[in-house]
């Protein structure tokens, strides 16, 4: 349960996604071409379907709050469906004859999508999702946990080591996950968070959602 008496904490921010985005775009880099259609970790995505879903992630967390006054009950209604049975519901997808590059191209866009306007609404902006009414700060959080998370997803897939910023991970998980363990490694906390890991005398969790309403921060 979510108490009132909270530690402060150091928010997550535009740059948050900014950092995230451009280093998973690095990693992704490195992936030889031959290896997209290889499934993403434990996924029913192949590679190239989970980045086009995280790109998808970060453009519906922008238009989230693109509005001048943000919904507060449902979705922006853009059209989400998939291109084949069993693949990611998006509403965007990248265009499979820029090949890598160009799937590359369209996740630094909507980093770059989501970190501006995440950048430019105020801390007092609401908008919907559907675990709680969130805040610029949540859908920056969000954005971040979805890069970092299924970079994880990725690497499996595509062979390349990934261990994202210890900084980084613990403040998306103070943001989202304010009940999980805070003394433990930041990453390995994150994975446990979000079900892709154990942690020492804590199952891999079968289930799992994040704390979407505003939180106190250092700076309120």
């Amino acid at each position: 349960m979510i108490t009132a008496h909270r530690p402060p904490r150091a928010p997550v921010t535009a740059d948050d996604v900014e950092h995230a985005v451009h280093l998973a775009v690095t990693a992704l880099g490195t992936a030889p071409d031959d290896r997209w259609a290889a499934p993403a970790g434990t996924l029913e995505w192949d590679c190239w379907e989970t980045v086009e879903h995280l790109t998808d992630d970060l453009f519906a967390y922008a238009a989230q709050l693109g509005p001048r006054i943000p919904p507060l009950d449902r979705y922006v209604p853009w059209r989400f469906a998939p291109l084949r049975p069993g693949g990611p519901r998006n509403a965007v997808f990248a265009d499979r004859e820029a090949g890598p590059a160009g799937l590359l191209r369209t996740l630094e866009a909507g980093g770059g999508l989501l970190a501006a306007v995440a950048r430019t609404r105020g801390p007092e902006v609401r908008a919907f999702h559907s675990w709680g009414v969130t805040d610029p700060e949540g859908l920056a959080a969000m954005g971040t946990a979805e890069t970092l998370v299924h970079l994880h997803d990725l690497a499996g897939g595509l062979g390349f080591a990934w261990e994202p910023p210890a900084g980084l991970c613990d403040r998306v998980r103070a943001r989202l996950f304010p009940d999980a363990p805070a003394g433990t490694d930041p990453w390995r906390t994150l994975l446990w968070a979000t079900g892709r890991a154990g942690l020492p005398g804590l199952a891999r969790r079968d289930s799992w959602r994040w704390h979407s309403a505003p939180l106190p921060t250092a700076r309120d």
